[in-house]
């Protein structure tokens, strides 16, 4: 069952990626609309969805089995991508498009869902896994939605997203009348051999973690609104179909990271090597600002490698410290604070791009990347260093 939810989880991430990279192209085709700072606000509007959509179904998971609720709302969400693409309307799109995203977003519900049916030992690559088909949905998302605002109309990327949303309704129906997969509640069973010693825990670890990953993903989706349109003012190439390939660079890599990760020895130690990780990250966002064709590849790949480990890391050390009756719950917390993040950098990229040029993204996301370094290392390298210090003691 847990191959497929991942499949399911792929055509999620494929339907909701399809415009991410040519936001301010649809906007200009279909409405006129030609103001940066508005792709922003309406970026950071579909974040604010985002942010109250998973915890209020994390919620109702709690007495609606995960795969009843995505039955109902994703059936929802393709009729109303169908009202989406028949509209002429900017005000009507802007209402039906943010409660669609309301919607839309219950297929989040799978990812903690898969972590609850699999131990804790598998947590790691499995996560990555994840973390992957997140990037290979970013990819096909990216290409499919390219191919579809050069060839064809903007407008039809609404038809393949409800085609994707109905899909996923069939999938989840498939699974629960089908005898071959078991979808009754799951009992949880504790695994104390793999818990983490609650001493090293650093107290409200989930607020700690939610405030360095908000600040991490304000940086990362800080850069992705006006990517596309930065690569073509930099490049000869006048293509949305090499854009969204660019665009898409750091999912290539995922896929090779991936790779790698499967090939090493599993490490315990959660917190090991983040900072690094960060720092390359940094590096790679510097290196994309300098503005060229080949400095934006090179960087695309040191970034995608970074930001893949760094996300994956943090979101195993939230299931570490978690236990499987709380996983959607306390990840709904973090994804809340995460896309608190996103909608920070949407409401504001329009501005910097308006006032400042397409490069001052990287610059601003490099200076996140340190900030989230520090507060990574205050919080958790020093409390776990002085707590296990004082247990060497004891």
């Amino acid at each position: 069952m847990k191959n497929f939810l991942i499949i399911m989880t792929l055509v999620a991430v494929v339907s909701d990626y399809l415009l991410h990279p040519f936001y301010p192209q649809f906007f200009e085709s279909r409405f006129g609309v030609t103001d940066p700072a508005w792709v922003g606000y309406y970026f950071a509007a579909i974040c604010f969805m985002v942010m109250i959509s998973f915890p209020f179904w994390a919620y109702v998971s709690k007495k609606v089995a995960e795969l009843n609720i995505l039955v109902y709302t994703q059936c929802i969400a393709g009729i109303l991508a169908l009202f989406c693409y028949a509209t002429n309307s900017y005000i009507n799109f802007w209402i039906i498009s943010l409660v669609m995203v309301l919607f839309k977003g219950s297929y989040l519900l799978v990812y903690p869902y898969i972590l609850k049916i699999i131990t804790k030992k598998e947590h790691p690559n499995t996560i990555g896994l994840l973390s992957v088909v997140v990037h290979l949905g970013g990819i096909l998302g990216a290409v499919i939605g390219g191919f579809t605002v050069d060839m064809i109309d903007a407008s039809y990327i609404f038809l393949i997203m409800a085609i994707g949303d109905f899909i996923q309704m069939g999938m989840s129906l498939f699974l629960i009348k089908s005898d071959a997969y078991n979808t009754t509640p799951i009992a949880i069973e504790t695994e104390s051999s793999v818990q983490t010693d609650t001493r090293i825990i650093p107290k409200g670890f989930i607020l700690k973690i939610g405030l360095i990953t908000m600040i991490l993903y304000f940086s990362d989706f800080l850069i992705r609104p006006f990517f596309s349109r930065y690569w073509e003012y930099v490049s000869d190439y006048d293509s949305r179909i090499v854009s969204g390939a660019i665009y898409a660079i750091p999912g290539f890599v995922a896929l090779f990271a991936l790779w790698i990760n499967t090939k090493r020895k599993t490490t315990t130690n959660t917190y090991q090597g983040i900072i690094s990780i960060l720092f390359l990250g940094s590096i790679g966002l510097l290196i994309q600002g300098v503005g060229t064709e080949s400095t934006i590849i090179i960087g695309r790949i040191v970034y995608g490698w970074a930001i893949f480990q760094g996300v994956v890391k943090f979101d195993v050390l939230v299931f570490e410290l978690s236990t499987p009756e709380s996983y959607a719950v306390d990840y709904s917390k973090v994804h809340f604070f995460q896309n608190l993040g996103v909608l920070l950098s949407s409401f504001s990229v329009g501005l910097f791009v308006d006032n400042y040029g397409l490069q001052i993204p990287f610059m601003i996301a490099f200076a996140g990347f340190v900030l989230t370094i520090l507060l990574y290392y205050l919080i958790f390298k020093i409390a776990i260093n002085t707590t296990s210090g004082s247990l060497a003691k004891t």
